[in-house]
């Protein structure tokens, strides 16, 4: 549909003088309108509603400009709602609105938009493997398929659905593009990858081919700078909208994300998101408007970008029309204000057709100048519609509905009696007295006196004809106060009472109302502050509990009946503890100290006899200390003082305290943000030593100074060092402040040899003191000889023993032939106290070849020749089944077993080992027998578990076990026997 002339369905209407009950008829307003609608091209449904309802009376008719009564019509009228059935896009897509109409005239609904939406799927083509080093940033594309609306949604998910990617400092999802970026890739993000893109506007998701990604080792791991790869663009919010910035980088170690606001602080109503890659604003106003900035940073660099958040508004009404009703031939304009940014466009509609006037203003109304009028007030961010009915009437005065009414006064006090018939146009007035009339007619007396009592008549004419009307005036006795409230002066914290009493016409009845500086104190609401004292109708004392500085002002007691009303006023100061200073700032400042300038609170009516000053910085996690100032007291009337002992080149933040004799104040706002300047350091690091490391090197260590104490920009250290009888010392700069050691390499330094070494810190100023030098050695040659006569042999399946002649360390390497390789060896290391090791956990049956080398701290030495050897088969894997069990005499129980059968690869039996102990006991006594059955004695009751095992060259076998119970009854109570265990009881 579209805003075409049409034809006006409503009759010219001449309104009467009627009342509200019986002029019942009025024209549409909408309930109900037309809203952006849309449709997926996939819908099962296979229809558009687009709705519209008015209310109106007469019941409102709904006129629409599309062809409804074609054979091939796809559009339906059901009430005032457009159903449009079997939607063709090519044919259905625009703006929509209705007009409802009825005798008092026709308004338009706003528009409404129909569109397809569509989420295409992704491209099949196969997508190609991305190959990254570990330490490196990488980014997977996601390349979102065609779609409509443009809004959609992003997750990632690993190898299988719905295993979705976790979300953290590491990793991200842009919601802009929907690419996946990993800031370090590290062997755990192998795997394939597959975006998933969803449209929340028709409630699909598409799912892309997967994407390998393939780490590549790398020994060792890069570091690299942050390099930002998601930069927010400049940015276009609503008022009262929220927004979402996006900014992530690549790096290794994984980047910080920081933000701030070029051109101010960020906004209060900010919150940072994904590890802080979203910086999300909530409900936008017009502050918060600028340039943001985020920064990305690591140990080996930084990296910056900055875009502008521009705010505008949707058009909102100022000052909009209502219906009305206006008197013929009188002038009117209705008001249509709109605020916007940009700052909205105003059109007017008559009754749905365009009218071109700027502003809707009437000289002379006429009858045709009734109707329904629109406002619209349009941007590009939106239009809004006011609507209102304008009615013009005529008719002669009439008092039917609103007579003069009688009415009281107080003696000496004003009245006024009101006189405003119905009439258009405006009528002329008279009274049956000669007194001051108002420009409504209304009759005023002041200086009200017993004789005015009586009935009065008011008499309105017009063109229209004439009407009269009689009223009556009661005087009564005027309210007076008989007891004021006084001046009161009072501390913090204490009670207090304003007394007020009045006098009054006995005929009515009097309340008390109590104001503070003009505001009406709500004694139920603030009633642990405030209380009214009952003592008689006529007294309104007003009791003040726990005063505090917000109480002192003006009060004032209103006595008042329902015809007039008297005041009362008395101040109340109120003392206490200062207010907080203000405007603290920075005026001079050295390395160690700076001045300070606030200007001073209120003293709360208490002289200030001192202030305190504070600091924090970054390193204090928030908290506030007291400063050292100069001079060591600030005395009350001081507005400036010197903080010293501060620390150089740190970033502090200040706050002053008033204090006074009633107790101390507020702090004040902190001062803005301010560096002290730079000094030279003065602390070395510490914990300075070193040694090690691999042959021809002399490794320096020490302990990072504090970020406090760098006292000034490109901060480092000078590490100096010198071999013990040397006199040049050898000096090398590193420059990054965490360094906790250095490595000097140079084919010359014979090994073993001591070293005098020490360290300081510069900084941009200079340099400072060394720290106490330590003596170190510089590292051993690796091992030159193999170890020699090595030998071994197999002690059970899957132990061996090897020695060899002695070495300073040892390392050996064993693995089993052919299934193994060198590269999958086991090691062992073995302390140079020792020339010999046991090895586990190897290969029953199997064939090792074992190398010894020797090793230090530089390196490895060669390899001794291999040795060979054959580890035992392995043990039987079936327990003995044991078979019997009898009590011998009081304390001794003979057990039998069945003798077990090796399999074929398994070790010939060479005996038993029966193991048995009192239950709770980790040790017991063990007993070795080539028999199949043993005599055990058993010393005293109580619960004994026994376990019986076969034993061989490869170790012992599978366990059999049972459990013994040993009571003073020699009889037998229970027996249970199974395959493996046994519970017997005696």
């Amino acid at each position: 549909a579209s805003a075409h002339s049409h034809a006006l369905l409503f009759n010219r209407v001449s309104f009467v003088c009627l009342s509200a009950e019986e002029a019942t008829g009025y024209g549409p307003v909408f309930e109900e309108q037309p809203v952006d609608t849309i449709y997926p091209e996939e819908s099962p449904e296979a229809k558009i509603t687009m709705s519209c309802r008015a209310r109106a009376n007469p019941p409102a008719t709904y006129n629409v400009e599309i062809d409804l009564d074609t054979q091939s019509s796809h559009y339906s009228l059901v009430g005032g709602n457009l159903v449009i059935s079997n939607p063709i896009k090519t044919k259905h897509v625009g703006q929509y609105f209705c007009f409802a109409t009825n005798i008092y005239g026709t308004v338009i609904s706003r528009e409404a938009s129909v569109q397809f939406g569509y989420l295409d799927l992704f491209s099949s083509e196969e997508r190609e493997s991305v190959y990254v080093k570990e330490g490196q940033g990488a980014v997977l594309l996601c390349a979102p398929p065609p779609h409509h609306p443009g809004t959609l949604s992003f997750r990632w998910i690993l190898n299988e659905f719905p295993t979705f990617i976790p979300l953290d400092k590491r990793r991200f999802v842009s919601q802009i593009t929907g690419n996946l970026y990993i800031s370090k890739v590290d062997s755990s993000d192998s795997g394939n990858y597959s975006c998933i893109a969803s449209s929340p506007s028709i409630s699909k998701s598409v799912f892309s081919n997967y994407i390998p990604l393939v780490p590549l080792a790398e020994r060792p791991i890069r570091k690299y700078p942050a390099d930002l790869k998601v930069k927010f663009p400049d940015t276009t919010a609503l008022v009262g909208q929220n927004i979402t910035l996006e900014c992530f980088a690549l790096g290794n170690p994984v980047p910080e994300i920081r933000w701030k606001k070029l051109d101010g602080q960020l906004p209060p109503n900010h919150e940072l998101r994904m590890s802080g890659a979203h910086l999300h604003l909530y409900n936008v106003q017009f502050e918060d408007a600028g340039s943001f900035q985020c920064e990305a940073v690591n140990s080996r660099g930084k990296d910056y970008h900055a875009a502008r958040v521009s705010v505008e508004a949707f058009p909102e009404w100022v000052e909009q029309m209502s219906s009305t009703e206006q008197d013929l031939s009188r002038d009117y304009t209705m008001p249509c204000v709109a605020s916007g940014k940009p700052e909205p466009r105003i059109r007017w509609l008559k009754n749905g057709q365009l009218s071109h006037r700027k502003e809707m203003r009437f000289s002379s109304l006429t009858f045709d100048d009734s109707g329904m009028y629109q406002c619209i007030a349009e941007n590009h961010h939106g239009v809004i519609y006011a609507t209102a009915e304008l009615r013009v009437y005529a008719c002669a005065p009439t008092f039917e509905h609103n007579p003069v009414k009688r009415v009281m006064a107080a003696k000496n006090g004003r009245v006024v009696i009101e006189c405003r018939p119905k009439a258009a146009p405006k009528p002329s007035f008279s009274w049956t007295v000669s007194i001051t009339l108002s420009l409504d007619g209304s009759l005023e007396i002041r200086n009200v006196t017993r004789a005015d009592e009586g009935r009065y008549t008011c008499f309105a004419e017009n063109d229209r004809g004439k009407a009269n009307s009689t009223g009556s005036l009661l005087v009564t006795e005027s309210t007076k106060i008989t007891l004021a409230p006084s001046n009161a002066d009072v501390k913090v914290g204490e009670n207090t009472r304003m007394q007020c009493a009045a006098s009054h016409d006995a005929s009515l009845d009097i309340t008390f109302v109590w104001s503070l500086d003009g505001r009406v104190i709500d004694l139920h609401k603030e009633s642990h502050h405030y209380e009214r004292t009952l003592n008689g109708s006529s007294n309104g004392e007003l009791l003040i509990k726990n005063l505090q500085l917000k109480h002192a002002g003006r009060y004032t007691c209103t006595a008042q009946t329902p015809i007039d009303n008297v005041t009362a006023a008395a101040h109340l100061v109120v003392r206490g503890p200062p207010g907080a200073p203000g405007g603290v700032r920075v005026l001079n400042k050295t390395d160690k100290s700076v001045t300070l300038q606030w200007s001073r609170g209120a003293d709360n009516h208490n002289p200030i006899s001192k202030y305190t000053i504070q600091y924090r910085d970054s390193f204090s996690e928030d908290v506030w200390k007291n400063a050292t100032t100069s001079p060591a007291d600030v005395e009350g009337n001081a507005e400036m003082a010197t903080v010293v002992d501060l620390f150089p080149w740190i970033e502090y933040e200040f706050r002053v305290i008033a204090t006074s004799t009633l107790g101390k104040g507020e702090p004040s706002s902190p001062s803005p943000k301010d560096k002290t300047l730079e000094a030279f350091p003065v602390v070395a690091p510490s914990d300075v030593g070193g040694g090690g490391g691999t042959s021809r090197e002399l490794t320096i260590t020490w302990t990072p100074v504090q970020p406090q104490y760098y006292y000034g920009p490109d901060f480092g250290y000078i590490v100096a060092f010198k071999p013990q009888d040397g006199a040049q010392w050898m000096r090398v700069t590193v420059a990054d402040p965490q360094a906790k050691h250095y490595i000097h390499r140079d084919p010359s330094i014979p090994p073993m040899t001591e070293y005098q070494v020490k360290v300081k810190a510069f900084n941009g100023k200079g340099e400072g003191p060394f720290s106490l030098t330590a003596a170190i050695y510089s590292a051993q040659d690796a091992p030159s000889e193999a170890p020699g006569r090595v030998d071994g042999k197999a002690l059970s399946a899957t132990d061996a023993i090897v020695w060899w002649l002695p070495l300073s360390q040892g390392n050996v390497k064993y693995w089993r032939i052919p299934d193994d390789s060198e590269g999958g060896a086991e090691t062992v290391v073995v302390p140079g106290s020792e020339n010999h090791t046991r090895l586990e956990s190897m290969k029953p049956d199997s064939h090792y070849l074992v190398e010894v080398r020797g090793y230090n701290s530089a390196g490895y030495g060669p390899a001794s020749e291999h040795h060979q050897i054959h580890t035992k088969k392995p043990p039987p894997s079936r327990a003995p089944k044991i078979i019997g069990q009898k009590l011998k005499s009081h304390s001794v129980v003979n057990i039998a077993w069945e003798h077990v059968k090796p399999l074929a690869n398994e070790a010939a039996i060479e005996g038993y080992k029966v193991l048995y102990r009192q239950k709770g006991h980790s040790t017991g006594t063990l007993y070795t027998t080539s028999k199949q059955y043993i005599d055990l004695p058993f010393h005293a009751d109580g619960n004994y578990v026994v376990e019986v095992r076969a034993h061989s060259e490869g170790g012992d076998g599978a366990v059999a076990q049972i459990n013994i119970n040993i009571t003073g009854n020699t009889r037998i109570h229970h027996l249970l026997i199974n395959s493996d265990q046994c519970n017997v009881v005696f």
